[in-house]
């Protein structure tokens, strides 16, 4: 019985090493990162100190933390030459975080290269992230069709996370968590139920934020979509970071239980002070222990 956080980001020293090797963005200068679309933030140190953070998953009781390259730096959406030697040291720091940290792999979405990413995956990785913004549409799923050709064909999930925000960096800090992360959320959920699903039947996913909370559109595409399927994908996950129980419970009533898992976003939010956002003890084991396992291995 293992209990699963499936969003966390956790800088390994290789990898904070290759982005402070940068002069643009994406560019780590000491601890503070700068970006093209928003703000320089200043990354707090101790939230990228392994031992600490290990620590703090053994007292939220985790037996299995998932990091995850934070895609909205926007590594992904390098040139080839730009974006190698970040992913390679994203992946090298990830596969050696000692437990209870695991970790999902990352992709180019510029340049696709399915044989390295399966080369990656070969090493243990969970599944595959991509940036919501590269599966928006049709042509970024016919783009990224490898990489998703290749996780179906291993039986590994996908784990769509918000890519760099559009714009410039000006505006407060919080924009583009609450403006742009959601549309991109937003867009990719439906994006995957009009191109994803029809392509790859057999694929897992989940969605990072409660898919910005696009699944409280159910009753608006009853009425205005295609007059389709509206029950729940039983392959679709959810995941809950930065939201609480209004958030969680009123998509519980749209997807069911089933399809919430636990994730936290540590350390840009914290987990719930209530695993199950207070909908009792078998919505908590369902969130945290049930739900992660059937999204990472496909069994109950």
């Amino acid at each position: 019985m293992t209990n699963v956080d499936v969003h966390q980001h956790l800088w390994s020293p290789s990898l904070v090493a290759a982005l402070r090797a940068r002069r643009e963005p994406p560019w780590l200068d000491g601890w503070t990162l700068r970006l093209d679309g928003e703000p320089p933030y200043d990354l707090p140190p101790a939230d990228h100190d392994v031992a600490l953070r290990a620590e703090l998953a053994a007292t939220d009781g985790l037996g299995l933390a998932l990091v995850s390259l934070s895609a909205p730096i926007g590594v992904e959406w390098l040139p080839a030459a730009e974006a190698r030697p970040l992913l390679d040291a994203y992946h090298e720091g990830a596969a050696a975080l000692p437990e209870p940290f695991g970790a999902w792999a990352a992709a180019g979405v510029r340049d696709i290269d399915a044989k390295a990413t399966a080369e990656v995956l070969d090493q243990g990785f969970a599944g595959l992230q991509l940036p919501a913004n590269a599966l928006a549409d049709a042509a970024g799923y016919d783009r990224c069709a490898p990489l998703l050709d290749l996780l179906e064909e291993r039986g590994l999930p996908l784990f769509v996370h918000p890519g760099p925000a559009a714009g410039g960096s000006a505006g407060p800090g919080w924009w583009p968590a609450m403006v742009p992360y959601v549309q991109q959320m937003h867009a990719a959920w439906f994006a995957f139920r009009a191109h994803g699903r029809p392509r790859h039947p057999r694929l897992r996913v989940c969605f990072a934020l409660l898919a910005g909370l696009a699944p409280l559109h159910g009753e608006r595409f009853a009425a205005r979509g295609d007059g389709g399927e509206t029950r729940p994908d039983p392959l679709v996950f959810v995941e809950t970071s930065s939201y609480g129980p209004r958030a969680v419970e009123a998509v519980v009533r749209a997807l069911g239980v089933d399809a919430v898992v636990q994730g936290s976003d540590r350390p840009y939010a914290e987990p719930p002070q209530h695993p199950g956002f207070g909908l009792g003890g078998a919505a908590a084991y369902a969130f945290r222990i049930a739900n992660p396992r059937r999204l990472l291995t496909g069994k109950e």
